[in-house]
């Protein structure tokens, strides 16, 4: 049987016995399934967590008191931010959540990757300082 692969980006068609040609045929439904379980958990849970909580296993729920300090601490992370200028706050979430490149974020704002990572380390070192003036915490490394 005749099957097209992609070597280096170009399309080449091989002669493959028919063993062969059933095995790629099961490994491609596999990974139609995993793609379609993986859209399945849209919010983000590992499929072992979505086992867990599908089989009877209580779903973890964080207490009042753990939830008024993951809001109050989001609330300090998002001080640091707002008090940093709006071009840094947005050259650091590129960086930092979308994982774009230096260079990419110049392309992005117009402007040198050089400039780009002065922006992201500025704010970096505002982090910095928060997490070293909170002794009550563990110290950042960083």
């Amino acid at each position: 049987m005749e099957i097209t692969i992609k070597i280096n980006g170009q399309a080449v068609s091989v002669e493959v016995s028919v063993e062969v040609y059933q095995y790629l045929d099961r490994a491609d439904h596999k990974d139609e399934n995993l793609a379609h379980e993986q859209r399945r958990h849209w919010d983000g849970r590992e499929f072992d967590e979505y086992i867990v909580a599908t089989e009877g296993a209580g779903i973890y729920g964080e207490t009042p008191e753990e939830y008024i300090c993951r809001r109050e601490t989001l609330d300090e992370l998002l001080a640091v931010l707002n008090g940093c200028t709006e071009t840094q706050r947005r050259r650091f979430l590129l960086h930092a959540l979308d994982g774009l490149s230096y260079e990419q974020i110049g392309q992005l704002c117009g402007c040198s990757k050089y400039a780009v990572r002065d922006s992201v380390e500025a704010v970096r070192k505002k982090f910095q300082d928060f997490f070293k003036n909170r002794p009550h915490e563990t110290p950042f490394s960083g």
